[in-house]
């Protein structure tokens, strides 16, 4: 099976599988991408809003140091965070990332959220997250056009290689196709067995845009669980449970490749080494399609990462 996905505009090759840093704690972020990258991993996922950048590139820094990798053996991806959406921030917020980082270039730039919000000097707060300094959402008025188009200007820079969006749906996919010049190379979303979006990725596909599930693990904690606390966590699900079991893999490789096997890229973490191998070992097995079609219909469209928890006006998903 491939490893790689091909972009479509610039054919880099983006590994399908990578390590998300998010809520990787800032005190163990340097060793767990070094010991990341020794046991395997080219791709990791940051995001300025993660606070933990500065952390990952010095991890990544002196795995280049050791000698085991080059810059160019490593694929990073970022995003602006939503207090950075104005033309004349934009730049502003990828430079930041890139100097945390301590690189000339991102790999990858995605948009966030397609949700603007008013901007805090870092010096004064940072990572900012959703709330002002009163502790409350202050949205503010940005077309996601404008953003765009400065996100398509540190192409031209050399600030980035490829741009993307991220928790975009398909409507916000079709106004952006209407006036990019860079289109989209990458879709990141939520994408798990209880939330399985086809034709979100379905509509990708056929626009050419490689897909990354983020949360493949889905709902932890009967608190994710919501109103769904009569369900299992996917993790202990019987069917996935038997289905691992079928193939002498865990629960965790098997929703993996189940991602994989649907043309998904995917980015877990884990804060436990040897997990960390396994997730990384998904290329070796394959589900039949009966296993993937019966683990896509656990969908129950319950869906985790939603703003609107925060915010009733930033229902992006309604």
């Amino acid at each position: 099976m491939a490893t790689t996905v091909t972009l479509k505009r610039t054919g880099a090759k983006m590994p399908l599988v990578g390590f998300g840093l998010w809520k990787v704690t800032k005190e163990t972020c340097a060793d767990t991408v070094y010991n990341a990258i020794k046991a395997g991993y080219r791709l990791f996922d940051g995001a300025s809003d993660y606070g933990n950048e500065k952390e990952a590139g010095e991890g990544l820094a002196r795995a280049i140091k050791d000698g085991l990798v080059t810059r160019e053996d490593v694929w990073i991806t970022s995003k602006l965070w939503n207090s950075y959406h104005e033309k004349e921030r934009v730049e502003e917020g990828a430079r930041n990332s890139l100097a945390l980082w301590g690189l000339d270039y991102f790999d990858l730039y995605l948009i966030h959220f397609p949700i603007s919000i008013e901007y805090i000097d870092p010096k004064v707060k940072f990572p900012q997250e959703w709330w002002g300094l009163d502790g409350k959402v202050h949205p503010i008025n940005v077309p996601f056009q404008e953003t765009w188009h400065a996100l398509e200007d540190l192409v031209d820079k050399g600030l980035t290689k490829n741009i993307g969006l991220s928790n975009a749906q398909g409507a916000l996919i079709y106004d952006v196709q209407r006036y990019a010049r860079i289109e989209p190379q990458v879709l990141q979303v939520e994408i798990h067995p209880y939330l399985t979006q086809e034709a979100l990725v379905d509509y990708s596909k056929l626009l050419g845009i490689a897909v990354t599930a983020y949360s493949s693990f889905g709902p932890q904690s009967y608190v994710e669980l919501g109103a769904h606390k009569n369900t299992s966590s996917l993790l202990q699900h019987d069917l996935v449970a038997n289905i691992a079991s079928k193939h002498s893999k865990t629960t965790a490789q098997v929703l993996l490749r189940w991602a994989l096997q649907r043309g998904l890229a995917v980015i877990p973490k884990s804060n436990n080494h040897e997990r960390l191998v396994q997730n990384l070992a998904i290329t070796d097995f394959e589900l039949p399609e009966e296993d993937v079609k019966a683990l896509s219909a656990l969908n129950i469209n319950l869906r985790l990462n939603d703003p609107v928890d925060l915010d009733p006006r930033l229902a992006i998903f309604a």
